[in-house]
């Protein structure tokens, strides 16, 4: 009967799903690689754990699998032991599959295990340590930290998200009824008869995409607002949540060392912000002459669409558990837009580049309520006008770094797409950031004819 795997299959794919061991030096290597493929962050699956295999190159530098296999007595140790691991070791439980591949030499097999993704998250106890989350990042099997083992709790559904998460310092008082009641006319919801209050009971939904504003907690009954809430129509939002703010500066030259600057620090709700914000950027958008083009003198500094679209994105992909501020900062050649946050675990920042991924929304809510009410929040997507203005992106990476589209490159394609690029980066210090932190903002650059 033919084997259910391919090894060969398996070494052409990328290495993200399979891990090899080529004389299984360390157990709890695999059992750790085993529990991260079943905790599945990067949404892979599942994944295999081939023992005594490995990949090699030939005397050309093309890739070339080696089977090397496991003796009899070797392969069953490893084999009962795994499985013995996954058993005690790993919480809850796991059961990966088991193969035997046969090779060239009969007193030798190659030993693979499969382990599919579950809905739970997995802890393995390595030795005397404790218990611990592992991951699979890229290539490598690590532990689960931080914000990646807050990004794998609440894809797992362990903990909610953020923006779904009730505010346990708030109330029902800290919400300003008279925002929501605009709102909901806005949207033709809203009822003299009814009025808003029944809109904050817990369970009443606005929307079927939209959770309920408020939660009743369990024993004491009282109405704790989401943060969603709270970032769209809280009285004082900053209060319980430092970062939701936003800074606009405008510097005359091209860096910030003019001794003279504009700068704006706008509180209020989301979409209160979103409105100023775009007034400030309709500053931005005028009209210049070219002399030296007969066809199309005219042409805009700036795209509307593509700063108001850079700036919604910077408002709703943000991550507001962090206290830095959204910065939009105009230049006399660009502006920079920087939303706090890191790269999104299984987006690449090529991935981007090359539109192959689409960023998730960390708090959807907050955009399906605002998209619904038109509030000057444009929905994100790629701006196309015939102007001479190019987007172009800087992504930090322990320093920043710019990349620019020169002036004779943007006279010879006047008909150039001018679209916003959005990044986020992870870097262990971001140097045009006032706090140091070890997650950059993404940044948009456009720069102007």
């Amino acid at each position: 009967m033919a084997p259910l795997i391919d090894i060969r299959e398996l070494a052409r794919r990328e290495n993200e799903q399979t891990e090899w061991k080529e004389n299984v030096a360390d157990i709890d290597d695999v059992v750790a690689t085993l529990a991260a493929f079943a905790n599945d962050l990067q949404n892979l699956g599942s994944g295999y754990v081939v023992c005594g295999a490995k990949e090699d190159k030939d005397e050309h530098g093309f890739p070339k699998l080696l089977q090397l296999g496991l003796t009899a007595n070797r392969l069953r140790e490893v084999e009962g032991t795994v499985l013995a691991r996954c058993r005690e070791r790993v919480s809850p439980p796991i059961t990966p599959r088991v193969d035997e591949i046969e090779t060239g030499d009969p007193e030798r097999r190659i030993l693979v295990f499969t382990q599919p993704a579950t809905g739970t998250t997995h802890t393995f106890r390595r030795g005397h340590d404790g218990a611990k989350h592992f991951v699979r990042i890229s290539r490598s099997t690590v532990e689960a930290r931080n914000g990646v083992l807050r990004d794998l709790l609440v894809r797992k559904g362990t903990v909610e998200s953020w923006d779904r998460r009730p505010c346990s310092a708030a109330t029902v008082n800290d919400l300003d009824l008279l925002a929501l009641r605009d709102a909901l006319q806005r949207i033709g919801l809203f009822s003299p008869d009814r009025g808003v209050e029944p809109y904050l009971a817990d369970g009443v939904q606005i929307s079927p995409f939209v959770l309920s504003l408020c939660v009743a907690e369990p024993r004491s009954g009282t109405l704790r607002p989401r943060n969603y809430a709270l970032l769209l129509f809280g009285i004082e939002s900053q209060r319980f949540i430092p970062g939701a703010f936003a800074i606009h500066s405008v510097y005359p030259g091209i860096d910030r060392t003019d001794p003279v600057a504009t700068r704006s620090e706008i509180a209020g709700t989301l979409i209160d912000q979103a409105r100023r914000l775009a007034q400030l950027l309709d500053g931005e958008v005028i009209t210049l002459f070219d002399k030296a083009d007969h066809e199309t003198p005219n042409v805009e500094k700036y795209p509307r669409r593509a700063l108001q679209e850079a700036m919604s994105n910077a408002l709703a992909h943000r991550d507001y558990e962090l206290v830095d501020p959204t910065r939009i900062t105009s230049y006399r050649d660009r502006i920079e837009f920087l939303s706090p946050g890191p790269l999104p675990v299984g987006i690449s920042i090529e991935d981007r580049r090359r539109a192959y991924s689409s960023p998730p929304v960390r708090t959807k809510r907050c955009t399906v309520f605002s998209l619904s009410l038109n509030a000057g929040l444009v929905r994100p997507r790629r701006t196309t006008s015939p102007v001479r203005s190019s987007i172009t992106d800087r992504i930090a990476c322990g320093s920043s770094s710019s990349t620019w589209m020169s002036s004779s490159a943007r006279r010879r394609c006047p008909g150039s797409l001018a679209h916003v690029i959005w990044r986020w980066s992870r870097a262990r210090s971001a140097s045009w950031c006032r706090r140091s932190t070890s997650l950059a903002p993404f940044s948009s650059v456009a720069k102007p004819a």
